[in-house]
């Protein structure tokens, strides 16, 4: 281990190793789209405002790139790793930059290891039926051990894994729309799913929250601002790429979807499922045939595969900066002489992931209704709690520096709106938690709880680090060129 770089530079991330593609299809990896349009627009349907998705889609579509608009601007000012961290500390201070931290720090781990939940239950399923007979667990280890390596290397070689991956959930799923759009649907397609009437039937909040959800991951183009070349450009670019081509997919297939089953007989036909998240697998045998689904399965495994990748590069990152500015030991915040990794983080967060699997191994909880429910639904909330900080963030930190941003839209208008509205999507989730997650009784209202309890810790390390360092503090969040 060491804080030197191979080219003699001190502990720094490998620079000038990303492009515009390999930033996007790391953070879309991360939004595993074909888990998405298998598991949670099924669900989003049922649960809430039924053929409405495709128009519930749009409207979280265009509030993200609202948000969007102040986060790229001040990505151009802020190049840090820490990204939601590092914004937060420069707008609203030290204090709330290390509650930020650590909120990002919990949420993307939960994310992580809950995703690893449904990526083992998904590959003992899929490979008991080739004659290959292991409890969920073995393969979650074996997977976490795959990403350990590609976490602990170079950044660029998990790009390439992710590119491939994800383009190929891309295709799978749109030989589908297109077979669907060949045949007409059910009964000819409609553009009712777009109507007011279909968006404000059933639970349209609900159905706003697992779109929302449907999203996470593309927020984290800025954390790979200190390894991609030309940032100014690579991250802006990356972001509003990474929302519209989720955003327009996601709408694009649901309407099929609802057009798939027919508008009329969606919520009743997925209802009548004994499992919703076979929905997608039922059009794809009805409309193409078996070995597109037997494709899908294989190819399922895959994205979420490279989802847990996506996020273990996010967390390690977060890790290693706080570690490199003193919110947590100084050994995690250190890169490899040869990869430039920071491959410390990546190792404390491996531990992590194989702790907390085998304490819901040992206790025999369901590793898809309990640990990728619970845990993918805290990290929604925490990443969620990280946007409305950075929007209000933003607005603070061009009003310290308004010379940087002339344009107010950019600098104060939409960010503001942007953080209200995420107000009001933390506030539904909160209520809704048992809902979405699951979880009831003591759970329903601990699980969310530990978003806030993240946030505390994180504001105490910057009050001790304060204490220790007043020149370590007032550099927490500062742009690394």
């Amino acid at each position: 281990m060491t804080t030197t770089t191979s080219d003699g530079q001190a502990n720094q991330l490998r620079k000038n190793s990303l492009g515009v593609a390999a930033v996007t299809f790391l953070v879309v990896s991360a939004a595993a789209p074909l888990t998405a349009v298998a598991g949670g627009v099924p669900l989003s349907m049922l649960l809430g405002n039924g053929a409405g998705i495709p128009a519930t889609f749009i409207l979280v579509t265009a509030l993200l790139l609202l948000f969007a608009v102040g986060y790229v601007a001040m990505s151009r000012h802020v190049r840090n790793a820490g990204a939601f961290y590092a914004y937060t500390t420069r707008g609203l201070g030290g204090v709330a930059g290390g509650a930020a931290a650590i909120i990002a720090i919990v949420s993307y781990n939960c994310m992580q290891i809950g995703v690893f939940g449904l990526f083992g239950a998904a590959t003992s399923g899929l490979l008991a039926g080739w004659g290959i007979n292991l409890p969920w667990w073995a393969w979650c280890y074996l997977g976490i051990a795959l990403v350990a390596v590609l976490g602990y290397r170079r950044v660029d070689i998990s790009a390439k894994v992710l590119t491939v991956l994800v383009v190929l959930e891309y295709l799978v799923v749109l030989i589908l729309d297109f077979a669907i759009i060949g045949q007409g649907g059910d009964s000819g397609l409609s553009l009712a799913p777009f109507t007011p009437a279909q968006f404000f039937q059933g639970s349209p909040a609900i159905g706003i929250l697992f779109c929302f959800a449907a999203f996470i991951g593309f927020e984290a183009t800025t954390i790979y601002s200190e390894e991609a070349r030309e940032p100014t450009r690579t991250v802006p670019r990356a972001t509003y790429i990474s929302v519209l081509l989720i955003g327009i997919f996601y709408m694009f297939t649901s309407w099929l979807m609802a057009n798939g089953a027919g508008v009329d007989k969606l919520v009743d036909e997925i209802g009548a499922l004994e499992d919703p998240t076979t929905f997608l697998f039922t059009l794809s045998d009805r409309y193409v045939g078996t070995w597109l689904s037997q494709l899908m399965s294989i190819l399922f495994v895959t994205s979420l595969f490279a989802g847990v990748t996506a996020f273990h590069n996010g967390v390690a990152r977060y890790m290693y900066v706080a570690g490199r500015e003193g919110l947590l030991p100084s050994g995690i915040g250190v890169t490899h002489r040869q990869f430039q990794s920071p491959h410390v983080a990546s190792i404390v967060q491996t531990v992590i992931a194989v702790a907390v699997i085998t304490l819901f191994a040992v206790t025999g909880q369901d590793p898809v209704l309990n640990l990728f429910s619970w845990l993918t639904n805290v990290g929604t909330l925490g990443i969620i709690v990280l946007m409305a900080a950075t929007s209000f963030a933003v607005v603070a930190f061009f009003s310290r520096n308004a010379g940087l941003e002339a344009n107010p839209l950019k600098a104060w208008i939409l960010p503001v709106l942007s953080g209200l509205a995420f107000l009001v999507v933390i506030s539904q989730i909160v209520i809704n938690f048992g809902n979405l997650s699951g979880a009831s009784g003591t759970l329903g209202w601990f699980l969310p709880s530990i978003v806030l309890i993240a946030a505390l810790v994180g504001a105490a390390l910057a009050i001790g680090l304060r204490s220790r360092s007043a020149a370590a503090f007032e550099a927490l969040g500062s742009a690394r060129y």
